[in-house]
C-alpha cells in the first residue's frame, strides 16, 4: 500500500509539473493559488460530470444506500487523513498508513454487520408484509 501511495504521490507530482511548466511556456504568471483554483474547480467539475451521472442511475433504481456508502467512505477516508496529519503537526501520535487502513477497514466491517441486519430485517419485514397482503387479496375475494 505504501508502494501505490508513493505512485499516487509520483503521478501528482508530474502533473503539478506539467501544469507548472505550461504556465511558464504561455507566460500566464498565474500564481500558486490561482492555478489551485483553477485546477482544482476544474477537477471537481469533471467529477460532478462523472458522478453525477452515476448517482442519478443509482436514485432511479432505489439504490440510495449505495450512494450514501460511497459518500461516507469518502467522508471516512478524508477524516482518517485528517487525523493522522494532524497527529503529525501536534506530535500527538505516530503518523501511519495503517492507521488510516485500519480506521478505514473499521467502518467497512460495521457496515457489513449493518448490511446483514437491514437485510435480515428486509426479509422479515417483506415475508410479514407479503402474507398481510395475501391474506388482504383473499378477503377482498371473498366480498
Amino acid at each position: 500500500m505504501k508502494e501505490l501511495l508513493y505512485w499516487i504521490v509520483g503521478w501528482i507530482t508530474r502533473i503539478h509539473n506539467y501544469i507548472l511548466r505550461l504556465n511558464d511556456a504561455f507566460e500566464y504568471n498565474f500564481t500558486d493559488k490561482e492555478l489551485h483554483f483553477l485546477v482544482i474547480g476544474v477537477l471537481g467539475m469533471a467529477l460532478i460530470f462523472m458522478v453525477y451521472p452515476v448517482f442519478r442511475w443509482l436514485a432511479k433504481r432505489d439504490h440510495v444506500m449505495t450512494i450514501a456508502w460511497i459518500y461516507v467512505f469518502t467522508l471516512i477516508i478524508v477524516i482518517t487523513f485528517a487525523i493522522e496529519i494532524g497527529q503529525q503537526a501536534t506530535n500527538s501520535g505516530n503518523m501511519e498508513f495503517a492507521d488510516i487502513m485500519t480506521g478505514v477497514f473499521g467502518f467497512v466491517l460495521m457496515f457489513l454487520v449493518f448490511s446483514a441486519v437491514r437485510a435480515v430485517c428486509k426479509l422479515i419485514y417483506g415475508l410479514f408484509s407479503h402474507k398481510n397482503k395475501t391474506d388482504e387479496d383473499e378477503w377482498d375475494r371473498d366480498e
